[in-house]
């Protein structure tokens, strides 16, 4: 998967991928107003309220984008219904050509990890039948509980050609409470990103980066360095630019020199884009349009630091 992941970075010459993560505050009220009028001021009225607008914004953007990264946790607090919803986005990006990165943040020991990945990466036999879950082609996994919990996500990527990004230094200010420690005298984040490096040695992909990526926030330039040389072919997603105060300018040690080795994520900042003062102009109706010009803009002020 990294191979097509990179083909379609080149392709595109967009290292972005936008984060499909809704919140009901973020949807336009006409769309949501339909579907209360479908449903009523249910579960299911705010799971159709949510596919309909992430398929807005997917119509808008798909051309300008490699990929997309939707959060799991905005629909799974919408139940069932938000689940139907997440499914329904995974397999209309999919038929859209785009790479879809479930933000799943899974992570635990031997069974449970192995059914976890066969939920979002691979497949399960029901009788005779080969079946398969959400589907998507990578997501995210924390590795807290070490390397018996992210085998078991390593070994179906290998069976699928699939891939993950492992959670290395995140965005969020606190992040440092746990992952900035010293242990052995190094932080424990490049103690994570060695490991990232190690286990994903054995599948790298002809693009000469590995199937095992590692997810490092756009809001720590300095340590984005570091672990760009220790995991020299791992794949960044980097999340944080925009909304988490994240700037081009601090993306650059993300990136090797040939403008590959990192993919940036922006969420609020293309999906609520209606919502800001630059792009009020395009009005509600026409927030899909407000997302793609965000998009646009986005690309343009990321390559110009190559």
């Amino acid at each position: 998967m990294i191979d097509q992941l990179v083909e379609k970075i080149k392709k595109t010459k967009a290292p972005v991928v936008v984060g499909l993560d809704p919140m009901l505050s973020y949807i336009p009220e006409w769309i949501l107003k339909d579907a209360i009028s479908k449903y009523g001021e249910t579960m299911e009225a705010a799971g159709e309220a949510i596919w309909v607008y992430n398929k807005g914004i997917v119509d808008a953007v798909y051309d300008l984008i490699p990929a997309v990264k939707p959060q799991i946790a905005m629909y799974e607090q919408f139940g069932i219904p938000g689940l139907v919803a997440f499914q329904k986005t995974v397999n209309y990006c999919k038929e859209k050509g785009l790479v879809v990165i479930g933000d799943v943040k899974r992570g635990d020991i031997g069974s449970t990890s192995t059914a976890y990945a066969n939920a979002h990466l691979g497949s399960v036999t029901v009788g005779t039948t080969v079946c398969r879950g959400f589907d998507e082609d990578i997501i995210t996994v924390n590795p807290y509980l070490g390397t018996d919990g992210v085998k078991p996500f390593v070994d179906v990527c290998k069976e699928e050609k699939k891939g993950i990004f492992v959670l290395v230094k995140t965005s969020n200010p606190s992040s440092g409470e746990f992952q900035d420690k010293l242990i052995d005298g190094k932080p424990l984040y490049e103690l994570v990103g060695e490991h990232v490096a190690k286990w994903g040695e054995d599948c790298v992909g002809s693009c000469g980066y590995s199937e095992v990526g590692a997810v490092v926030g756009a809001t720590y330039p300095e340590m984005g360095k570091v672990l760009r040389n220790i995991m020299p072919k791992s794949y960044i997603l980097v999340p944080g630019y925009g909304a988490q105060g994240g700037t081009a300018d601090s993306l650059r040690p993300y990136f090797n020199e040939d403008g590959l080795g990192a993919i940036v994520n922006s969420s609020r900042g293309i999906i609520c884009a209606y919502k800001q003062e630059k792009y009020a102009s395009f009005g509600e109706k026409n927030y899909a349009d407000a997302s793609r010009q965000a998009v646009i803009d986005m690309i343009e002020d990321i390559n110009r630091i190559f």
